[in-house]
């Protein structure tokens, strides 16, 4: 009798697997978040709901990010992008703070206190006042290139510690 009542419960087993193995998906209600990082820092974030049915379909999806965190609910991806972010293109100035430290401010540095990115301290000594003034009024960041020169080129004043 115990074996025959073995033997059920293993056919049952069995067939559930089946139907399991065969039923058509389910799909889950996922939060994917898709972060941006850019040169200068910055990262964005873009928040989507999605219905998954296949994880295999979403890594497809999403090949070119790469897998941050993930847990039953949320998904996140992260892309590094060759650029400088949509904020600095919008506002960004180089500019110099008072301690001498090159940085990026929102808005120009003769109107503004918010410091975005800080790069080295500069000896204010050697640039020329022509420099010095530029700084002090702001440098527009227009570009990957202008933003990546104009580090060069106040990196030789930087102060060496």
């Amino acid at each position: 009798m115990r074996i025959l009542a073995t033997f059920f419960i293993m056919i049952a087993s069995y067939v559930l697997f089946i139907q399991a193995a065969f039923a058509a998906p389910s799909s889950v209600k996922m939060t994917i978040i898709l972060e941006q990082q850019y040169l200068d820092g910055e990262v964005s974030q873009e928040t989507k709901e999605e219905t998954v049915v296949s994880m295999k379909d979403i890594w497809k999806k999403y090949r070119d990010w790469q897998l941050v965190n993930m847990d039953d609910q949320t998904i996140v991806f992260r892309k590094t992008v060759n650029d400088i972010s949509p904020l600095l293109k919008a506002n960004g100035y180089f500019g110099i703070t008072e301690d001498g430290t090159l940085s990026i401010f929102e808005g120009s540095p003769a109107h503004s206190t918010r410091v975005i990115q800080s790069f080295f301290q500069i000896d204010v000594k050697k640039l020329e006042s022509r420099q010095h003034e530029q700084l002090k009024k702001g440098i527009r960041v227009v570009s990957k290139s202008q933003y990546k020169d104009i580090i060069e080129t106040y990196r030789h004043f930087a102060l060496i510690r």
